[in-house]
């Protein structure tokens, strides 16, 4: 019994001090402070295959596109048959404007990885329950100028607005694609020229406020 006993202590003895020499690595690479960073495309080479993603410029786009287009085709197709001249004008743009706060402006949100990253593409960006308001607003604006482009085409086109509904005439009508294009890309110029007028207003408050601190100086 005796040569049993001292075996088992030899081994309880080994196991401690494995367990010991385990501990201590632990340890100093939980201490340890001068690791190598690791960027993140090294990181996606050993986590998995790499997935397939649009660049926030399209997501953005893609979603103003089809939400125009979504919205053309349930209210003006929809409503078309009932409703007619600046009355549907009012509808198509109270139905823009509400999609776009209640629904578009959200969905852009939820995709931020910083935020308000997704600002930019956004007219209004009041996160308040009054921008419905001027987001109605913008999108009268925006529908007006898409119908005006519909006029002057169909004037290219030789088509006289002021004929006899009866005459045969071919008339380049709305639908929801060519009006979710011409809807989105108003959209973006306007959101462009009021990001550039930002910028341009935010350098010269900085140009204007280091003069004044070298003045001070």
């Amino acid at each position: 019994m005796s040569e049993k006993n001292k075996r088992r202590r030899e081994a309880d003895k080994s196991a401690a001090e494995h367990y010991k020499l385990k501990t201590d690595a632990v340890d100093r690479l939980v201490n340890a402070h001068n690791a190598p960073e690791v960027t993140e495309t090294e990181i996606k080479k050993y986590t998995g295959k790499r997935r397939f993603s649009l660049p926030d410029s399209v997501k953005a786009v893609l979603l103003k596109f089809w939400f125009a287009g979504a919205v053309c085709y349930f209210f003006l197709w929809g409503l078309g048959i009932y409703v007619h001249g600046l009355d549907l004008l009012v509808i198509l743009a109270i139905g823009q404007g509400t999609v776009t706060d209640l629904l578009l402006n959200r969905i852009l949100r939820s995709l931020e990885h910083e935020e308000r990253e997704n600002d930019k593409w956004m007219m209004i960006t009041a996160r308040r329950f009054w921008s419905l308001f001027p987001n109605t607003v913008y999108a009268g604006v925006l529908v007006f100028c898409v119908f005006r482009v519909y006029l002057m085409l169909n004037l290219l086109m030789g088509v006289d607005p002021n004929a006899d509904s009866s005459a045969a005439q071919t008339m380049l009508g709305v639908e929801p694609i060519l009006f979710g294009a011409l809807y989105t890309g108003f959209d973006l110029l306007f959101v462009w020229i009021k990001n550039t007028f930002a910028s341009i207003v935010r350098d010269a408050k900085e140009k204007a406020g280091a003069e004044t601190r070298n003045k001070r100086r």
